[in-house]
């Protein structure tokens, strides 16, 4: 059920032939595409699939959601089924989504089938290999009843007992598992929390896991991230259906509350074994990835670390799908097979500018047990081993291009990998509330300032980061740097809720407002960085009151409210009194 707060939503376009891949209503038809079928002209079918279309499952409280199966023509034996979660159309494929980003995100048309849902598994892959893919309409979508639920207690139950029921099919060997990027990631995480008996394994790739922190609110700061694009352009429901509005949630209450926490997810509570993946160069998803890895309780649990972006590597890196093979032959099929000797933990190493990224690094657990935290203290623009004399420094909050920026350049050869933090004492005479923004930037030994790249150069268009116009740089095609926010008045942490002393968790249950020109100290964990750096090369922090990143998408809504907005000069106090200063992993 709902968490017992009235819940606003906002109308949602219905759905129309033709649109987002929807082919009209049709329980009880059943077609099957033969080898060769390619009706999108874009990736042929290998093998004969049987698609069964609007298959109706009531769930508990007698809502009817209608799935879509796709499985292997003519299969001589029961099968496993992976479920495909989300509030997208069941049959929006990639080939829906892709064109709306720069480059298709480097995803050709001959990697899709089209019968895939975004962001999930491809069943022209998957039905040859002796697996179901099921494509769900969740509760409000599509024809399904009700309204949408974005995550939470009341899309978890669903997901049970579509787990259950799709389990107890006459073809179904009784094995569910669930796959999928982002939407599709983050649903794996709640569903499994609710342990569905026949939920055998699941692999959330960039999945996060607490929609207010991660999301809407990180550190407090509002901000609709993606979400108006998804409303607009993908979502689509019955007449009455309705899609939850976050502006107004938050409206109503901007700290968190019994529905905000309704979408931080209990990881504690994950009994099957799961294939993590998540990146440092996600907007939304890496703090999500990491917390699952660090709080499932049990240690059939493996994480790999990507350096792509996560669509590029769901579709368009044929080993990504062998592994996921390997993981699910093993728990969904029972195959006797070499998946339990993977290495727990593998990460990537950002290099920056036009070097690819090392991937593949095995660590004995994350973070790495042999981590060296070194402090380094604001002070003249540097950062230093020691607190030095008092100074103070000041940005205009106001403007983008103002900031306060402390630099090291590394003397020898460095690997920073795990959980960065910022300690940080901060005034500001204008307001009694601000927000502050820390981005680590990579310079070059030239002073450059460097992006990393989130595609292989050669599936771009261009040879060097150098030669992109700026209309084509976007959150998905360019890392800057690994980010943290806070705003003073979240500052309150629940230390016995930390996953890590390094990574500081904020209740954000109440607003505790600051005298203006009060000193405040602010512990702002950065999330998770993975960069090398060469002798000469140089991290910069840089400390500001607008957000230091490229968006992932320009938000379709209204201005922030006046009282939101930081105003005026933020100051950076600095010194044996003030110790500000940045915590670093290195391996």
């Amino acid at each position: 059920m709902p968490p017992p707060v009235q819940i606003a939503t906002k109308r949602i376009q219905q759905p129309k032939i033709g649109e987002n891949g929807y082919q009209g209503f049709q329980p009880g038809k059943t077609e099957v595409l033969h080898s060769g079928w390619n009706g999108f002209n874009a990736r042929a079918l290998k093998s004969d699939i049987r698609v069964d279309h609007d298959v109706e499952i009531v769930v508990r409280d007698g809502a009817r959601l209608y799935v879509d199966i796709y499985r292997p023509e003519g299969a001589t034996e029961k099968i496993p089924a992976v479920l495909s979660w989300s509030f997208y159309g069941k049959k929006y494929s990639a080939l829906e989504m892709l064109p709306m980003c720069v480059w298709n995100c480097c995803v050709p048309r001959s990697d899709l089938s089209g019968i895939e849902k975004f962001e999930g598994l491809d069943p022209q892959e998957w039905c040859p290999k002796g697996y179901a893919i099921v494509s769900v309409d969740t509760r409000g979508a599509g024809n399904s009843d009700g309204q949408i639920c974005v995550m939470g207690t009341q899309d978890a139950e669903d997901g049970y007992d579509v787990v259950e029921a799709i389990a107890a099919m006459d073809w179904c060997n009784g094995s569910i598992g669930m796959a999928g990027n982002s939407a599709l990631a983050i649903s794996q995480w709640f569903i499994a929390a609710q342990q569905p008996p026949s939920l055998k394994a699941i692999a959330p790739w960039e999945g996060s896991g607490d929609i207010y922190r991660e999301q809407f609110c990180r550190g407090g700061w509002f901000s609709m991230s993606n979400f108006d694009l998804i409303a607009k352009a993908i979502v689509r429901g019955p007449v009455n259906s309705g899609l939850e509005d976050y502006e107004e949630m938050y409206r109503r209450s901007n700290v968190s509350n019994a529905f905000w926490e309704d979408k931080r997810v209990d990881m504690t509570k994950i009994q099957c074994p799961a294939f993590i993946r998540g990146s440092d160069v996600s907007s939304i998803h890496t703090m999500g990835s990491i917390r699952g890895f660090l709080e499932i309780p049990h240690s059939q649990k493996w994480i790999q670390w990507g350096s792509k972006q996560e669509w590029y590597e769901l579709y368009s890196c044929p080993h990504s799908m062998d592994e996921l093979t390997v993981f699910f032959d093993h728990y969904l099929r029972g195959i006797d097979n070499d998946w339990e000797r993977t290495p727990k933990v593998r990460w990537s190493a950002l290099q920056m500018g036009d070097r690819e990224a090392i991937d593949d690094i095995v660590l004995e657990d994350f973070p790495a047990p042999n981590t060296d935290y070194r402090q380094l203290y604001f002070g003249n623009g540097k950062l230093i081993e020691e607190p030095g004399p008092y100074e103070k420094t000041s940005y205009n909050s106001e403007d983008y291009e103002s900031f306060a920026e402390f630099s090291y350049t590394f003397d020898q050869p460095a690997r920073l990998v795990g959980l960065p933090k910022a300690i940080v004492y901060m005034s500001c005479d204008e307001r009694d509330d601000f927000t502050t923004f820390v981005i680590l930037r990579k310079r070059d030994k030239n002073g450059k300032l460097l992006m990393h790249l989130n595609f292989p150069f050669k599936a771009t268009p261009y040879k060097s980061i150098d030669d992109i116009p700026a209309k084509e740089q976007a959150s998905l095609n360019l890392h800057l740097g690994s980010v943290g926010i806070l705003r003073a008045s979240h500052r309150e942490i629940d230390s016995s809720r930390s996953i890590h002393s390094q990574f500081p968790f904020h209740p954000h249950t109440k607003q505790q407002k600051i005298p203006k020109g009060t000193i405040v100290k602010m512990e702002i964990g950065i999330w998770a960085m993975g960069l090398d750096f060469d002798a000469g090369e140089t991290i910069s922090v840089r400390v500001g009151g607008q957000y230091p990143s490229i968006a992932e998408f320009t938000s379709f809504s209204g201005p922030r409210p006046e009282h939101e907005l930081n105003r005026g000069k933020h100051i950076i106090h600095c010194g044996a009194d003030y110790p500000s200063s940045v915590i670093l992993p290195f391996i």
